[in-house]
């Protein structure tokens, strides 16, 4: 008896430790654009992935021939101003656009972490530094920075990455060490610095875990601006170079008016591909917003 007793007392105790991210969960089901935008974004990362395999013609393959068909069987987006088969590149290009909103966003979070850790928890003279550091990269126009960064180095889209590393990660910073200074003198922290935990410990286990969901949530909203960035920068020419695709690229190569005349698909389908790429972003962070929200 007092073992069922003692089971059912534990299994309480389980489902009420397993209620916070239950309740997460539910709220962010419960955000139906969210859910869509979630299931899309998964299928538009597996298509980029599978582009070698799914893609049904070369991406760099010419048929002058074939010069800015219309959409048809065995071109199902067209072709552009070279022949070569649009759906194909359009899915390459996936595979650049998102590896530059992934990438560039994962690396701020970790740089953002480390340097909002250190200045939340230890403060003072750390926390000056740290701090000034950060006032100043933010008060350069980041765009513009962008703009010469990249025209002094080679577009390429390892250079892209890094700089969107180097001026990216200040708001992560500031918004995770703000977290840490309202969290760090709470009574868990008191106890495991009594008990003896050593600072790496009581800031990546202990604070960490509880001050990191503004930072998930910016993040997700920060990939889509990543990415849209990245496009405007190769419609200016300055970003990833032909013959690679990028759907930034690809609206770049249908600017001309000819084409705009002649293939009015050429442009709209990039265009759309990154207007559906940022909105499924944005509604993916205001779902996680709603879901993190305790209130």
């Amino acid at each position: 008896m007092n073992a069922a007793v003692t089971t059912t007392t534990n299994n309480q105790s389980v489902n009420v430790l397993a209620k916070p991210k239950n309740r997460a969960w539910e709220r962010f089901k419960s955000n139906r654009l969210a859910l869509i935008s979630l299931f899309i974004m998964a299928a538009l990362i597996l298509l980029a992935l599978l582009a070698p395999l799914i893609a049904p013609y070369d991406p760099a393959d010419q048929e002058l021939m074939n010069r800015l068909k219309p959409p048809s069987k065995e071109h199902w987006f067209g072709t552009d101003d070279l022949g070569r088969d649009l759906l194909s590149r359009v899915l390459y290009g996936a595979r650049v656009s998102l590896s530059v909103g992934i990438f560039s966003v994962v690396f701020n979070v970790i740089i953002g972490v480390v340097v909002g850790s250190l200045a939340g928890y230890y403060g003072g003279r750390v926390d000056s530094i740290l701090m000034r550091l950060v006032d100043v990269l933010l008060a350069f126009p980041q765009f513009f920075v962008l703009i010469t960064v990249v025209t002094i180095l080679k577009p390429s889209l390892f250079n892209i990455i890094a700089v969107f590393v180097a001026f990216g990660w200040m708001g992560k910073a500031r918004l995770l060490r703000g977290q840490f200074m309202s969290i760090k003198n709470r009574e868990f922290v008191d106890a495991a610095r009594t008990i003896g935990m050593s600072d790496f410990r009581i800031i990546f286990v202990h604070i960490l875990p509880n001050a990191i969901a503004p930072v998930i949530i910016s993040a997700t909203l920060q990939m889509g601006s990543m990415i849209l960035t990245e496009s405007s920068l190769s419609f200016l020419g300055l970003g990833i170079q032909p013959p690679t695709a990028s759907w930034g690229n690809l609206l770049q190569s249908a600017q001309s008016l000819t084409i705009m005349t002649k293939a009015p698909w050429y442009p709209v389908i990039p265009g759309c591909m990154i207007f559906l790429t940022i909105m499924c972003f944005n509604f993916i962070g205001d779902g996680l917003r709603s879901a993190f929200d305790s209130r």
